[in-house]
């Protein structure tokens, strides 16, 4: 018997609906009161570290480097998508995504600037020079008074950040990097990762699929720090500091290094720890630690791994097994 397959339009259809479905179920949730303002807050906040982690994941997880620069190019986004909104040039309507686009581009140009240098370099090397210009960041933007408010922060940011706006960038953040890590770019990319030489060898341009992943993760990172700066309305330099862009990496290890799925399973479980455990609070990061030696310890591999999920491959193992029982049962019946 032929084994049953989900056809690829029909899968389009499913996950279509299934994310048409979660938007419009989250949007009416969050502005029906159900929840509190806590509560809320604390789901914007997992949508945008999510695009973090998902964002650092396609650099570290997919193309196999280490850059500990990630808060930066949150910053720079945060900041060009912030003083964007601030200038009132367009209604509020075309505003917002004009702004995240602003807040997307500069952080990858930025990206380019950065990658084409560090990237020749490798491990640890690599991940001293982007810490060191996450830092350069913070520090230039503390001492731009005139442009950003300095080390009093930026203020008066209109807050555009909400479920809808959040949750649709979170999609399409979700789509781009899995459509291009589907596509001849995503495997020169994975190619890099598994032996560079090797890539290199068969006329694969290192240097360039290096710096093109590390732009794009930049701009993911740019809409992030943007949606960031919407939503609590206020940018302070501090919020961009070193542990910033290592909390978005644990994320990443925690949940898998090469793993979306598990990139979205432990930002939400990180981000909303915090709320849960409010009685807890001074005890966060010790139990960040101790959740991070266990993961390592017994599952070095990240929660997920490299296992990617889908919906499609799991109807179709359901279907399969509900056809396989129908059969057994005729077979007994005759």
């Amino acid at each position: 018997m032929k084994e049953f397959r989900i056809s690829m339009p029909m899968r389009y259809i499913i996950n279509s609906l299934l994310l048409v479905a979660f938007i419009v179920a989250g949007h009416l949730i969050t502005q029906s009161g159900l929840l509190g303002r806590a509560h809320n807050a604390n789901i914007v906040s997992v949508g945008i570290f999510i695009i973090l982690a998902v964002s650092l994941n396609l650099s570290t997880g997919y193309l196999g480097q280490l850059p500990l620069g990630h808060a930066g190019f949150m910053a720079i986004g945060a900041y060009a998508g912030a003083i964007f909104w601030r200038s009132g040039l367009l209604p509020s309507t075309a505003s917002v995504p004009a702004g995240l686009l602003v807040a997307g581009l500069a952080a990858a140009v930025v990206g380019v600037i950065i990658g084409i240098p560090a990237l020749r370099l490798k491990g640890d090397y690599l991940a001293i020079i982007t810490l060191g210009f996450g830092e350069i960041i913070r520090v230039i933007i503390n001492n731009l008074d005139s442009v950003t408010g300095g080390a009093g922060g930026l203020h008066g940011i209109p807050r555009h950040s909400n479920f809808l706006i959040v949750y649709l960038c979170v999609i399409i953040c979700c789509i781009a990097i899995h459509m291009l890590m589907k596509s001849r770019h995503g495997r020169a990319i994975l190619s890099i990762r598994e032996n560079e030489i090797a890539a290199e060898s068969c006329g694969i341009n290192t240097t360039y699929y290096k710096v093109m992943a590390f732009a794009f993760s930049a701009f993911f990172a740019g809409i992030a720090g943007a949606l960031f700066a919407g939503n609590i309305g206020l940018l302070v330099p501090g919020e961009f500091d070193f542990m910033t862009s290592i909390n978005i990496l644990m994320i990443v290890v925690l949940g898998g290094m090469g793993s979306m799925a598990g990139s979205v399973i432990a930002a939400s479980i990180l981000t909303s720890l915090p709320l849960f455990m409010a009685a807890l609070n001074e005890y966060r990061m010790i139990i960040y630690a101790l959740m991070l030696i266990i993961v390592m310890l017994f599952k070095p591999s990240g929660l997920l791994g490299t296992y990617d999920f889908s919906l499609s491959r799991l109807l179709e193992k359901l279907i399969r097994r509900r056809i396989a029982a129908k059969s057994k049962v005729k077979e007994g019946e005759a």
